[in-house]
């Protein structure tokens, strides 16, 4: 039975167990680029699910910081208004009462002076006290 077998046949013998083996392990490498991909598909999947959810809490969250900055411009808004009729109302303040009051102030000031000059009051004692 092994008196037929040529020095050529042990040699393709050991080609075709040599290709048969490379086959496999070329196999087994193919196999786990496939599980490695199936890992990264469920990855990305589970990623992908659980982004979206934070996504859209993001897109709420940065839509009521917008307005929330509406509001504060808003505040602003009214703040520098309340000062600028505050501004106004002390304007009208010192236009319409501080300058009779100035008027005032001078003529009781004039009218102190008038009678601290009078003789037999004192006045020119009192003066001359205060320099």
């Amino acid at each position: 039975m092994f008196r037929d077998i040529s020095l050529g046949d042990i040699a393709l013998l050991i080609l075709a167990v040599s290709v048969a083996f490379l086959v496999y392990r070329l196999g087994s490498l193919i196999g786990k680029a496939g599980k490695i991909l199936d890992e990264t598909q469920a990855s990305l999947r589970t990623t992908t699910e659980n982004v979206q959810p934070t996504l859209v809490k993001l897109t709420d969250t940065v839509g009521l910081a917008n307005d929330q900055l509406a509001r504060v411009d808003g505040i602003t808004a009214n703040v520098g208004s309340m000062a600028t009729n505050a501004s106004a109302l002390t304007s009208l303040f010192a236009a319409t009462v501080g300058q009779p009051l100035v008027k005032v102030a001078a003529f009781s000031y004039g009218v102190r002076s008038a009678l601290a000059d009078k003789p037999g009051t004192g006045g020119a004692h009192r003066r001359a006290e205060e320099s």
